[in-house]
């Protein structure tokens, strides 16, 4: 079946009302432990859109649903097992027909005295196992305004896309609110939730310091019926000694169904603290299609700050 796929790939697209199908490439033999190379072209297993990797990241990834079957873990901490992550560009193109947050990467600028929040458009963090690999003849096969500051195209590499120093320097610069080094999993009913927490930085007055983080969060219906995020509970403890408890309904605004055609949803949110560190965790409430209410368990993740800060002073 894989070598039939090899011969084109394809994208989808919905547009009004008619079907249009566009040919981008070939795929290739994805690689199960082998890291891929910056300038690799890929498809989302999950989400379907055309990237471009730039560069790994080593995550910890504390999974919750894998049970060591010689010892009893319920109770214990879990232990984090190293797993490869990517960052890449999303191509522009394929953005409005995605359902997760095109902008989940931002950070605190510090301009004129004033720390301001930024966003990055287009950019995303994707396991090994979503990785798609595909080729293209194209010289610009991906839409993104950064493709061609990042990457120059080499026509006798594989693959043939190589990093420009543009891009290792904004790697270097961006590093402190880039890094990914934590994942955090766990399934409930058959509904698993992802938790990728990201160091932000501080604000200081002259009365307290305030730290901040990001934090992501994908949602995937592993099971056959269709269920939808009603409301969001979440439970936050600060170092300080506050617990803040905080409910709403839905996330970011809606209420996403998950759907054996739509299985998955992605976004991305903030928190702040008056302490160096913390801890979140939470439950989403769902409905089934046939009305059964659960709670889905948001898998507990600390909140630690970072002891050098300097970066937010250039």
């Amino acid at each position: 079946m894989f070598k039939s796929l090899c011969r084109s790939s394809v994208l989808c697209k919905c547009i009004r009302s008619y079907v249009r199908l566009i040919e981008v490439g070939q795929l290739t033999l994805p690689k199960s432990i082998e890291k891929y190379e910056t300038g690799q072209l890929f498809f989302h297993r999950i989400f379907g859109y055309r990237g471009v990797i730039l560069f790994p990241w080593l995550a910890r990834v504390y999974n919750r649903d894998v049970v060591n079957k010689t010892e009893n873990t319920v109770g214990k901490d879990v232990k984090g097992k190293t797993h490869t992550f990517y960052q890449t560009l999303i191509d522009e193109r394929d953005c409005p027909f995605i359902r997760a947050q095109t902008e989940a990467v931002t950070f605190l600028g510090n301009q004129d005295t004033s720390r301001s929040l930024y966003a990055i458009p287009g950019l995303d963090y994707v396991a090994q196992e979503d990785i798609l690999p595909y080729t293209a003849t194209e010289k610009q096969p991906l839409q993104h305004e950064l493709f061609d500051k990042f990457l120059m195209y080499y026509p006798n590499k594989d693959p043939p896309f190589g990093a420009q120093e543009t891009l290792r320097s904004w790697q270097k610069k961006n590093h402190p609110w880039l890094e990914l080094s934590d994942v955090h999993k766990e399934t409930t009913e058959n509904i698993r939730v992802t938790v990728i927490p990201f160091y932000m930085g501080y604000r200081e007055s002259q009365t307290n310091s305030v730290y901040w983080w990001r934090y992501c969060i994908r949602l995937e219906n592993l099971g056959e019926q269709s269920v939808q995020l009603r409301e969001r509970h979440w439970r936050i403890f600060s170092l300080s000694g506050t617990l803040e408890t905080v409910r709403g309904r839905g996330v970011v605004g809606q209420e996403p169904v998950l759907s054996k055609k739509s299985p998955a949803f992605q976004y991305s949110s903030h928190v702040s603290l008056q302490a160096p560190s913390g801890h979140m965790w939470g439950t989403f409430r769902m409905e089934r299609e046939d009305g059964h209410l659960f709670d889905c368990r948001i898998p507990p993740f600390s909140l630690e700050s970072k002891p050098d800060d300097k970066f937010l002073d250039r």
